[in-house]
């Protein structure tokens, strides 16, 4: 093998300005939708490796809106940071969960951040309790840098 030289001036005249112009109008349409789908998946596979949660046999789907994750998990609590991540994605309305978990434990609630909520505000709904926001700033890591950092829409995991 190796790479072969051509004269580029030569051969059949198939890729010339009137031959392009008349390719079909949709189905070139259908080509950048699928190009942009692609791309898109390329970007959420991307937020899940830079969790560095291990998931078996990972797949993703991205369709008008939904992503659609498949996998395998360890702990529940991995499952549901995933969840999040893709979720909490500008264009993304929706996460289909196909993911199973080897180890299950009980499922935290979600919740999502209101307009004036902080973590202690949340902890303080849940646990009565507002200095433990501290468990929800770390059930949310690394989705979450700075427990002063949320935003109204987000949405956040509370563990039992």
């Amino acid at each position: 093998m190796g790479l072969f030289s051509f004269l580029k001036n030569a051969g059949t005249k198939v890729m010339t300005k009137k031959n392009v112009s008349t390719v079909d109008t949709e189905e070139i349409k259908k080509l950048q939708e699928e190009v942009l789908r692609k791309q898109k998946l390329v970007l959420l596979k991307g937020i899940v490796t830079s969790m560095r949660i291990k998931v078996e046999n990972l797949e993703l789907d991205y369709d008008d809106e939904t992503v659609t994750v498949y996998g395998q998990v360890e702990k529940q609590a991995n499952k549901e940071k995933l969840i999040l991540a893709l979720g909490n994605v500008a264009g993304v309305a929706a996460v289909d969960d196909r993911i199973s978990v080897t180890n299950p434990k009980p499922e935290a609630e979600f919740y999502i951040v209101k307009r004036g909520d902080s973590l202690s505000k949340i902890a303080k709904q849940f646990y009565g309790d507002a200095t433990k926001y501290k468990k929800i700033f770390t059930a949310n890591k690394p989705m979450l840098k700075d427990p002063n950092k949320i935003f109204p829409g987000q949405t956040l995991r509370i563990p039992k």
